[in-house]
């Protein structure tokens, strides 16, 4: 079987096994210990930690009060990683997320700058609204998401690695908001879309939180095993047959690339990022499953995540009543 391979020296098979059998044993421990704490998402837990394991950052959108928040806190405990949370709101400065610099007086009078950092440099940052901030504040963000640095009066300010944004958005209340760019839309390795937990979920949150005795999380790993783990994650083989319906998935969702679906509902579509995005997640949900190598199911059970943020419908897509998650369902469909 044809494989594909990152860049780096290749593991042996017997190596690739070892070192996933020990990271399977941490990835289940890290899930326990989320689901201790997090009820009745348990999609949304997946492609969280799977966006993590692939070395991304993830948008998390949903209407209030659905455990966003307490899902970033409570991943950034089981990881081990150091995690902040900025609430975006409009008044909001680069300066504010990035940090600044001030000056000092020593005690012989002499003045100098010092630079004083932002909440930004954390391992795990919660970007809490992330659509109330100015285009301005915006890109300051962006900046350290896909540079992994912030420049401040010329100089350069590397982030800890590793580096996590999970970001949240609410798809109904948009006013005095700033819809995302598409340029910063494609930084996220995944849009995350949580919805209302089952009555089973629910009926547990009510019995298990708000008491005395209320769960909390625990690190069960550090940061320096995460990176281990991603980077098994990008030495993982990929069969052709995978790559080659990977690559028929994103360019049929392209506009003047003969499927039909496409040409009439499809303003824009996604680019070489998309086509990365799924050959890095369809690795880490392999890993999280407990498997050595990802499927064809692993490429379009993550379709939807990867592609819903990177393209829009035209006019009579939308006149129609259609939505992305319908035109990405036909696709699918055609490129199984």
């Amino acid at each position: 079987m044809t494989v594909h391979i990152s860049t780096e020296a290749p593991l042996s098979e017997e190596e690739i096994i070892r070192q996933a059998e020990a990271a399977l044993a941490d990835i289940a421990r890290v899930r326990e210990t989320v689901g201790r704490v997090i009820f009745g998402q348990e999609s949304v837990v997946e492609q969280s930690l799977i966006a993590i394991l692939g070395s991304g950052h993830g948008l998390l959108v949903g209407v209030p009060g659905l455990a966003k928040t307490k899902l970033v806190e409570t991943l950034g405990t089981a990881l081990g990683l150091d995690s902040r949370r900025i609430q975006f709101t409009p008044d909001l400065m680069p300066s504010d997320i990035i940090g600044t610099e001030v000056m000092d007086q020593d005690e012989s009078g002499r003045r100098s700058f010092r630079y004083v950092r932002g909440p930004v440099f954390a391992q795990l940052l919660m970007a809490d609204e992330i659509n109330r901030a100015s285009p301005r504040t915006q890109s300051a963000l962006l900046q350290s998401m896909q540079e992994y640095h912030v420049t401040v009066a010329g100089e350069r300010h590397d982030l800890p690695r590793p580096f996590h944004v999970l970001a949240t958005q609410n798809p109904l209340e948009q006013e005095g908001t700033y819809p995302l760019p598409e340029a910063q839309l494609d930084r996220f390795l995944m849009q995350i879309d949580v919805f209302y937990p089952d009555i089973e979920a629910e009926r547990r949150i009510l019995l298990e939180t708000g008491g005395p005795a209320e769960a909390k999380a625990e690190a069960v790993i550090s940061a320096d095993r995460l990176i281990e783990i991603q980077n098994l994650v990008r030495r993982m083989p990929v069969a052709t047959s995978v790559v080659d319906a990977i690559l028929r998935l994103v360019r049929s969702a392209r506009p003047g690339n003969g499927h039909a679906e496409a040409d009439a509902h499809i303003a824009w579509g996604p680019g070489p990022r998309a086509s990365q995005s799924l050959m890095t997640c369809v690795r880490a949900r392999a890993l999280y499953e407990g498997r050595l190598a990802p499927s064809i199911d692993d490429v379009m059970a993550l379709a939807e995540p990867i592609l819903q943020h990177r393209m829009a419908l035209n006019f009579a897509a939308r006149a129609e009543g259609m939505s992305v998650r319908d035109v990405i369902a036909a696709l699918k469909r055609d490129a199984a």
